[in-house]
């Protein structure tokens, strides 16, 4: 398996495709497999170089207990670090939910690594509106197993491949994670001086959504996408809504390699 190293953290990467490159960045409980299952990396891949990370804390990554572990500008980090041992010096990013998240902090703090930015289902400095954090860590306090019962009891039976990939997850990790600063709170005078190409897109039943739709108000000339119907774990999955303005963005903006 790839991995790069930050400072005795492994953060483990797959490559995908060849041609301008995009990093992707999976949201909370999730993982780099999540792109696969979705369907964007076999739409993506034939156009696009990807880079997908697992996020510290998910997947084949290092997961740490400890949440200074998961400061912003060590989750920014990650990525640079994956870049620099790749020989990558600039890359498009898509990043969903906490990979929009850790997208803001790549504004704020590897601007010069970027040369767009796709976010979707983020604001640019809240707190989850999805599920409360102490909603979120009390039921993590009881293992996955029973973190997954409770999704399954508000959402319905999920399929097999999404229940076992939850369960793959260590749960200190999601709560080291879950209580970790959010880091953003200089983002917004960042974002409104952002010069560079910018699409946010939200679910409009997404508690996410107002922020969203403000932050991408706040910069100058930022595409916004609203998905109708969707709450905030169905536009991470919808890729045949997402992928077509996504794919139109990214041929805009790399004409050009960056």
């Amino acid at each position: 398996m790839p991995f790069a190293d930050n400072n005795d953290i492994k953060i483990h990467y797959h490559i995908e495709g060849d041609g301008p490159i995009l990093v992707m960045q999976h949201g909370l409980t999730g993982s780099l497999r999540n792109w696969y299952d979705y369907g964007f990396v076999n739409e993506l891949r034939k156009f696009y170089k990807l880079i997908l990370i697992d996020a510290r804390g998910h997947g084949q990554s290092s997961k740490p207990h400890d949440p200074q572990e998961y400061e912003l500008k060590l989750r920014v980090s990650d990525i640079t670090t994956v870049m620099d041992h790749l020989g990558i010096e600039k890359a498009n990013y898509l990043g969903y939910s906490m990979g929009g998240r850790i997208g803001f902090g790549l504004i704020l703090h590897a601007l010069d690594r970027f040369g767009s930015f796709i976010i979707g289902g983020m604001g640019a400095h809240i707190a989850n509106t999805d599920v409360p954090p102490q909603d979120r860590i009390s039921a993590l306090e009881k293992g996955m197993s029973s973190y997954v019962e409770g999704m399954e009891a508000k959402e319905g039976k999920m399929e097999q491949w999404r229940k076992d990939r939850l369960l793959a997850n260590d749960p200190q990790a999601l709560i080291a994670a879950t209580i970790a600063p959010i880091g953003t709170e200089d983002v917004e005078q960042a974002i409104a001086k952002l010069d560079i190409p910018c699409l946010i897109y939200c679910g409009d039943s997404d508690g996410f959504f107002p922020s969203a739709k403000a932050a991408a108000s706040m910069i100058p000339n930022a595409e916004f996408v609203p998905l109708p119907g969707l709450d905030h774990g169905q536009a991470s999955r919808a890729s045949d809504e997402s992928l077509p303005f996504i794919l139109k963005f990214l041929k805009g903006v790399t004409s050009t390699k960056v």
